[in-house]
């Protein structure tokens, strides 16, 4: 019963062995599988993988990594992918200043483009925010996005950022780091932000969970961020599962 809401299963790192991987995946409980696209070429490559497995759902949108390769005709793409019924959001999308592989400006006004997209067809947005907090927020408000629906992946911010998200109608999605030694401050944000704003996600092949940091990250270690997040709030760690499969299901309208 769990839902890895973040997960990037068309990366070269799985091409030696998807099928066996996505077996065990299900042999270990995960229900539910968002891959999420990165340009154009992944998004249709995370549509052919939900096309082919059924509990696998795709999104299609331009990271911020390859904002400075949009044109005019981008959007139009994204437009026409996103009638596929098994695209559920506009994603991952947003701003990263930790490595400005793209102009900040860049950033800013593809994503800005993205989530008018994703306005104009109801889909809710996944947000990609490294290093950008304040951008991220002051797009939020200027672009009116309180109740479009979206989440914000691998939630690095903190409490303050975090309420705030929640008050624009947003999910926080948690993931491997939040089992890392010194990550006090996502702790913080799982103690204090409800079970019900909340998702949990690999984004696999990176953000590996302690017991296995270091390796390649695959949906099934999605259990050690819904173990960790159980430990943290003091509850069952099916709650944590069941809420969260929910909370992911509400917000893509599965």
């Amino acid at each position: 019963m769990l839902f890895d809401t973040h997960a990037h299963l068309d990366d070269g790192r799985f091409d030696e062995d998807r099928k066996p991987v996505l077996e065990q995946c299900k042999a270990e409980g995960v229900e539910l599988i968002l891959n999420a696209a990165s340009d154009v070429r992944s998004s249709l490559k995370s549509i052919a993988l939900a096309e082919e497995y059924d509990f696998i759902y795709a999104s299609v949108g331009v990271h911020p990594h390859d904002a400075k390769s949009m044109d005019n005709k981008t959007i139009d793409v994204l437009r026409d992918l996103s009638s596929n019924p098994k695209v559920k959001a506009i994603g991952e999308i947003g701003l990263d200043y930790h490595y400005d592989f793209s102009p900040r400006e860049v950033q800013k006004q593809r994503f800005m483009e993205q989530i008018d997209l994703a306005k104009q067809l109801k889909l809710p947005i996944i947000v990609h925010d490294r290093e950008s907090h304040g951008d991220i927020i002051e797009i939020f408000k200027n672009m009116n996005v309180k109740g479009m629906g979206g989440v914000l992946h691998s939630f690095s911010g903190s409490v303050e950022m975090a309420r705030e998200c929640l008050k624009l109608g947003f999910y926080l999605s948690i993931s491997g780091p939040i089992t890392f030694k010194n990550n006090i401050k996502t702790v913080e944000v799982v103690r204090e932000i409800p079970l019900d704003m909340l998702l949990i996600e690999t984004d696999s092949p990176y953000l590996t969970p302690v017991p296995y940091r270091g390796q390649r990250n695959y949906p099934g270690y999605v259990r050690y961020v819904a173990e960790k997040i159980a430990e943290i709030k003091g509850i069952d760690f099916e709650e944590v599962a069941q809420k969260t499969l929910e909370n992911g299901k509400k917000l893509f309208g599965i």
